[in-house]
C-alpha cells in the first residue's frame, strides 16, 4: 500500500485505483458521506465491476478508516473517449437518518438520551458510544408515527447538551464539544493553501430575552415573579434587543434561562467561520485532520492569530473535514469555529407535567 492510498472494501475485495475522491465527515453532518470516481484502464475493465447499491463497505485512506457504511450509488458512465465509473455511499447511520423509530407502545420511560439512542439503533446494528457521565434522565420520550429514529435521538440528545454525529467505524457518538487537540495545526506560509473568513455581525443581539408563554406558568413561580430572563451580549456595541419564547411547564423557567445563554453564546461562536484549504491530509504526527478536535490557525494576512502582532496562533474546533483527491492532486478543506458555537439547543422534552405523570411504558 502506498502513502495515503485510497481503498473501498467490499467483502474479500479491496478496489484501488481511483482517480477521484470527495469525502464529508463532520459533527453536523449525519451520517459521512464519499463520492469516489475512476476511469476505465482498458476496454472490459468495468465489466468486472464488482460493487454493487447496498453492498457494506470501509473506506480507507492510508489503512485509516474514514467510513463505515453501505453503498448507495454505482454510476457507470461512458463517451466517446472513456468509461468513467462514480461511487456513492453513506455511513452505517444512514439507517438511523432514514428510517421510522421503532418502539413497543411508542414510549421510552425513565432513559437517558444514551439509553434511549441504544434502544433505536440496535435494530440497525449500531453501536452507540458516549463519553459523558451523569446523563439527566428523561421521564418519558413519546415516539411520533412516522418520525425517524434520529429525529428521536437528536431531540434527546439536545434535552441533555449533547452533539450526535458518527464516527470512522459507523458508530454513532453522543458527546460535547472536544479539548482535545490535533498535534499540529494550519499557518500561513507552511501549509496553507487558501483560506477566507466570515465575520458577522447580523445574526448577534445585544440583549436576549426569554419569555414564558402558556396555560400553566404558575407551576414554576419563578416564571410569574421574574417573566423575562436577558442574557447580554458586550461585545454587539449597539442596541439590538431580542426577545425568544420558552417553553412553559416543569422546569420550563430554568431551561428557558439556558436557552437564553445558549443564544448569545451560539451566536457568538457562529460570528466568526473559518474556511481553509491545507495541502494534505494529517498532521505533523499522522493523523487524518479529524472532526470535533480543536486546531491552531496562524494566518496574519487575515487578522487571524491571538495577539496584534500576527504570531501566536487561534485555536478553533474542527465543525467539518472534506478530504479531496482530484487531478490538482490531494487536498483537506477545513471548516472551523469557536467551541461555544457547538452547544446544543436547550429544550424541554416535557411541556406539561401530565406528560410525566402519565403511565409508564416498557423500556
Amino acid at each position: 500500500m502506498t502513502d495515503d492510498e485510497i481503498l473501498l472494501s467490499i467483502g474479500d475485495y479491496m478496489l484501488a485505483g481511483w482517480t477521484s475522491l470527495r469525502c464529508t465527515r463532520g459533527i453536523e453532518r449525519f451520517p459521512s458521506d464519499f463520492e469516489l470516481g475512476m476511469t476505465e484502464l482498458f476496454p472490459g475493465q468495468a465489466n468486472d465491476f464488482v460493487v454493487q447499491p447496498g453492498d457494506e463497505f470501509v473506506l480507507t485512506i492510508g489503512g485509516d478508516s474514514v467510513v463505515t457504511g453501505y453503498i448507495d450509488r454505482v454510476v457507470p458512465s461512458i463517451n466517446a473517449n472513456m468509461h468513467e465509473i462514480r461511487v456513492m455511499g453513506r455511513g452505517k447511520c444512514q439507517d438511523i437518518l432514514d428510517c421510522a423509530a421503532e418502539w413497543p407502545s411508542g414510549q421510552i420511560s425513565s432513559c437517558t438520551a444514551l439509553d434511549i439512542a441504544t434502544k433505536l439503533a440496535e435494530p440497525f446494528g449500531i453501536t452507540v458510544k458516549c463519553d459523558i457521565d451523569g446523563l439527566t434522565i428523561i421521564p418519558q420520550q413519546n415516539i411520533l408515527l412516522g418520525e425517524t429514529a434520529y429525529e428521536i435521538i437528536e431531540r434527546s440528545a439536545r434535552f441533555s447538551q449533547l452533539l450526535v454525529y458518527e464516527d470512522r467505524y459507523g458508530d454513532l457518538i453522543l458527546t460535547q464539544a472536544s479539548d482535545t487537540a490535533m498535534a499540529s495545526g494550519v499557518e500561513e506560509g507552511v501549509n496553507l493553501e487558501s483560506a477566507s473568513v466570515e465575520r458577522s455581525m447580523d445574526q448577534r443581539y445585544s440583549d436576549i430575552g426569554c419569555a414564558m408563554s402558556g396555560t400553566n406558568n404558575l407551576m414554576d413561580l419563578n416564571a410569574v415573579n421574574q417573566p423575562i430572563y436577558h442574557a447580554l451580549d458586550g461585545n454587539v456595541s449597539r442596541y439590538r434587543p431580542r426577545i425568544i419564547i420558552s417553553e412553559a411547564g416543569e422546569l420550563g423557567w430554568a431551561v428557558g434561562k439556558q436557552r437564553a445563554d445558549w443564544e448569545i453564546a451560539r451566536r457568538a461562536g457562529r460570528s466568526e467561520v473559518v474556511r481553509l484549504v491545507v495541502d494534505n491530509w494529517r498532521d505533523v504526527d499522522g493523523n487524518l485532520w479529524e472532526p470535533n478536535r480543536l486546531i491552531d490557525v496562524l494566518i496574519p494576512s487575515l487578522k487571524v492569530s491571538a495577539n496584534q502582532g500576527g504570531t501566536i496562533p487561534m485555536r478553533y474546533l474542527i465543525a467539518e473535514v472534506t478530504y479531496h483527491l482530484g487531478l490538482d492532486g490531494t487536498h483537506a478543506e477545513l471548516t472551523l469555529m469557536k467551541p461555544q458555537a457547538f452547544r446544543p439547543e436547550p429544550i424541554l422534552i416535557q411541556k406539561q407535567f401530565s406528560d410525566v405523570t402519565g403511565p409508564v411504558s416498557q423500556q
